[in-house]
């Protein structure tokens, strides 16, 4: 698949968080530009997975593991910007959730998130079990947040 934007070959809708737009070209758009994308619904609410067929348990109640397929991954590397950078620090003078902080530690995982369950669907599983996160930082302000499990093929049990 190719980028509309930047041209570049991905092998898979896995790079991509539009149908045409890679997610690197997507997170450099302004908020408008994101806005007027026509395609700009979640990754992981495209396909035929829905979240409560993602647990961070290894099994899922009323169904039945019928195939392992392999261990599938979400990885999103984010910075902060200089901006966000200093109205934390302010915030944390004053105390309390630094909201600047937490909205982006949350943007961050759902995107790893999203990403994980597309790559399980598109190597054919129908959930994903023992879902974790794991995040580490590669160099100041730089962090690389990884979710990742077991996709798998269940079978709801009779």
């Amino acid at each position: 698949m190719r980028c509309e934007r930047c041209g570049t070959d991905y092998p898979s809708e896995y790079y991509f968080k539009t149908r045409s737009i890679c997610n690197q070209c997507y997170d450099k758009l302004s908020p408008e530009e994101r806005k007027s994308v026509v395609e700009h619904e979640p990754i992981a609410r495209r396909g035929k997975m829905r979240y409560p067929m993602t647990t961070t348990a290894f099994t899922i109640d009323g169904y039945q593991v019928k195939k392992v397929l392999g261990v599938v991954r979400g990885i999103v590397v984010r910075s902060r910007s200089i901006f966000g950078t200093i109205g934390a620090s302010l915030h944390t003078l004053i105390g309390g959730n630094i909201t600047l902080f937490t909205e982006l530690c949350e943007k961050t995982r759902e995107e790893a998130f999203e990403m994980m369950v597309k790559h399980a669907e598109e190597i054919g599983a129908n959930a994903v079990i023992g879902i974790r996160y794991d995040a580490t930082e590669i160099m100041g302000g730089v962090t690389e947040v990884l979710c990742y499990g077991t996709a798998v093929v269940v079978e709801k049990t009779i």
